[in-house]
């Protein structure tokens, strides 16, 4: 069997539980789900502030799009790879309703370009109060 090689870095969020940011097998890199929170801390979360009760006092989904994306490319960097790279995406909203028109335009946003394998489902939870979670495959051409 070939080597895999796991990684992790300081740029993204630290794991909520044992597993590496990303894996390598061959030429493919799987990225472990990965949220908007904040790699400095890993404890806040982009456009949410809670109360002592965990009641929302501030939520602002669209903030949360772009730190999830921006944790993602943080990942790939850490790996070798690049945006352009990635070949399928899943994303986990919680609240598939409210969320995914602001989602879907964040989305093209940053695929304007590269346009990946996605699939969308909604959760009814993630293990963090966050509203949104991304995993994906890259593929790693010659690297």
């Amino acid at each position: 069997m070939e080597q895999q090689n796991s990684i992790t870095t300081n740029k993204a969020p630290k794991a909520v539980g044992l597993y590496p940011h990303a894996k390598r097998a061959g030429n493919l890199l799987f990225l472990s789900g990965i949220g908007p929170r904040n790699p400095e801390d890993g404890v806040s979360i982009a456009g949410l502030k809670l109360d002592k009760n965990g009641n929302f006092l501030e939520f602002d989904f669209e903030a949360q799009c772009h730190a999830v994306f921006q944790n993602v490319r943080a990942v790939l960097e850490a790996s070798g790879a690049k945006w352009e790279d990635l070949i399928d995406v899943t994303v986990f909203l919680v609240e598939m309703k409210r969320d995914f028109q602001t989602y879907n335009r964040i989305y093209a946003e940053y695929f304007k370009d590269n346009q990946p394998c996605r699939t969308t489902v909604e959760v009814k939870s993630l293990p963090t109060p966050i509203a949104i979670e991304v995993k994906g495959i890259a593929y790693l051409a010659n690297k």
